[in-house]
């Protein structure tokens, strides 16, 4: 059951960052709104606080850019890639792009209504990880109580087999 729900997150999370960093690269889309996230990107350039400790301009094209790109290699790696620990990379890159998108939001004094969705796809991403935790720690218990169960009945040594130990 929990493999089914880890498996419906990263499909939907995956499908959805795919989708919006589509709209933030290129307007094929929607025009509107691809033309409104440059708007808010050009607000959201100005008050990067690495860029400001550093005294560096990042334009906000290259901004906007690179983040679309980062969630669209994140969504296709969380939607089609089997491996475990590249879901997890990609995870953690977009929990963390929500947690500066989240922190940017409330620097510019953004509605609540403008920052809701970083803060649901937060806790989305938050709620994969603990999900695929708990699917880690139940393979982990069952190995572990696989790898511990007692010999057979009528063996009495444990390398020789239950066939064999029989006949004795």
């Amino acid at each position: 059951m929990a493999s089914i729900v880890l498996k419906s997150l990263s499909v939907f999370l995956g499908l959805f960052f795919i989708f919006v960093g589509i709209m933030k690269i290129t307007p094929y889309i929607s025009r509107e709104l691809h033309k409104d996230l440059r708007q808010e990107y050009v607000k959201y350039a100005k008050i990067i606080p690495l860029a400001r400790w550093l005294d560096v301009k990042i334009p906000s094209k290259w901004y906007r850019r690179v983040v679309g790109g980062l969630e669209i290699i994140c969504g296709i790696a969380l939607t089609f890639i089997p491996h475990r620990r590249t879901k997890q990379l990609a995870n953690w890159i977009l929990l963390s792009l929500m947690i500066a998108a989240i922190s940017l939001h409330w620097a510019v004094d953004d509605k609540l209504e403008r920052s809701a969705p970083a803060l649901v796809f937060f806790f989305m991403l938050t709620c994969r990880l603990v999900v695929e935790w708990q699917i880690q720690r139940q393979d982990k218990a069952e190995a572990a109580k696989a790898s511990a169960k007692p010999p057979t009945a009528g063996s009495t040594h444990s390398h020789i087999p239950a066939k064999l130990a029989k006949s004795d």
